[in-house]
């Protein structure tokens, strides 16, 4: 199988790398994060321009129909940068979700609105007592007359203070843990019973709990037919977390850079740190911990378009048992070999490390997913 870049993906991998080096550097990233949004504006403007908002949707849609290996090399640079733009929340999961099950209507009301820049998405699912369990959902939603009501709670959705609108998971019907009867809902953030409560993540990014009090939305918000809405969920988060496994080798590879430049100037007993042996073998595990991941975040981008659900569930989750385990290892490692300086807000790697440590959670920590895989008989029959 041939893993190299075509052209056209070189070209693109080289302009978003110019384009974050020179629009967010650690200096102008303390800058965006301190903005209302958490993020740039005219950063997310040039992103835009550049065409990476429209990247994974067909033209018909506004997009220019890019696939997984190029979403890959635009979440690696984010990674790189540590960009806190909303492409994950926005791009991958909400701009996702409608791509692959929204009608031809609600596709045409968001998605070429949001490759322009102009509107963005979350996708509200998670609750409480869901812990990673997908189909733990409380959330309600009860016809009436022609329209919905949805009431319940949501917690910890990425970029969701800042999204304009939300695609929301309520059950239409059954109990709170059934697989079916999980309904998708795209509710205006701003929507009358609507209220958002944004913080800051460990990593400096944002999110925001969500309240939801009788919002009443017309049957055209429906997301597909109605008690299906599971397996698009899981869709999407598969694709989200091969989207965070290409992430994070963007964030190790700059943490590993920072790292080795550190051992090279940091001077004990009149010589660099970096001509000791022991220290040498530790950067040396760190860029084979790095390596190790990088074949699972492009077995993972790969297996996006895997039609068979159970396949692709086996293989995003083998690759975030991989991807959670050398980001712990890597960040840790960064960290000791800066000493007490890597933990300062001054100080890069630190920062880096935090988005590492947030990774390894989001969707599912490295047990969740080794369970999951051990559940499902491994890798072994794939």
């Amino acid at each position: 199988m041939d893993f190299d870049l075509s052209d056209e993906q070189r070209m693109l991998q080289d302009s978003v790398t110019r384009l974050l080096a020179e629009q967010c550097t650690f200096e102008q990233r303390q800058a965006h994060l301190a903005e209302p949004y958490g993020y740039s504006r005219a950063l997310w403007s040039q992103f835009a321009e550049m065409g990476l908002l429209g990247l994974p949707f067909a033209e018909t849609d506004g997009g220019f129909g890019g696939g997984p290996v190029d979403t890959l090399i635009v979440m690696a640079a984010v990674g790189r940068s540590l960009a806190p733009e909303p492409y994950l929340a926005s791009v991958i999961m909400g701009g996702g979700l409608l791509r692959d099950a929204g009608s031809a209507a609600q596709r045409a009301a968001s998605l070429p609105a949001m490759a322009a820049g102009t509107l963005t998405l979350a996708l509200a699912h998670a609750e409480t007592p869901a812990r990673f369990e997908l189909a733990c959902v409380g959330t309600t939603a009860r016809q009436e007359g022609g329209s919905w009501l949805i009431s319940g709670s949501k917690r910890f959705v990425v970029s969701g203070d800042s999204a304009d609108r939300l695609i929301v998971s309520a059950r239409t019907q059954g109990a709170a843990n059934d697989a079916e009867g999980i309904s998708l809902f795209v509710v205006d953030a701003d929507a009358p019973g609507v209220t958002r409560r944004g913080y800051r993540t460990q990593d400096h990014g944002r999110a925001a709990d969500i309240r939801l009090d009788s919002v009443r939305v017309d049957a055209g918000a429906l997301i597909g037919v109605a008690g299906t809405g599971l397996p698009i969920i899981e869709r999407a988060v598969d694709v989200a977390i091969a989207a965070l496994c290409a992430e994070a080798i963007g964030v190790m590879e700059r943490a590993h850079e920072l790292t080795v430049d550190y051992l090279k100037v940091r001077r004990q007993f009149g010589v660099a740190i970096g001509s000791f042996q022991a220290l040498q073998h530790r950067a040396v595990d760190m860029l084979v911990a790095i390596e190790q991941a990088r074949s699972m975040a492009l077995y993972a981008a790969m297996m996006c378009d895997e039609p068979d659900a159970a396949g692709r569930s086996r293989a995003i989750s083998a690759a975030k048992v991989q991807i959670g385990k050398s980001a712990r290892f890597v960040g840790q490692e960064a960290v000791q070999l800066h000493g007490g300086i890597g933990m300062t807000e001054e100080c890069q790697v630190g920062h880096y490390f935090r988005r590492l440590s947030v990774i390894e959670i989001l969707f599912g920590d490295t047990a969740h997913h080794l369970r999951r895989l051990a559940r499902s008989g491994g890798l072994g029959d794939a």
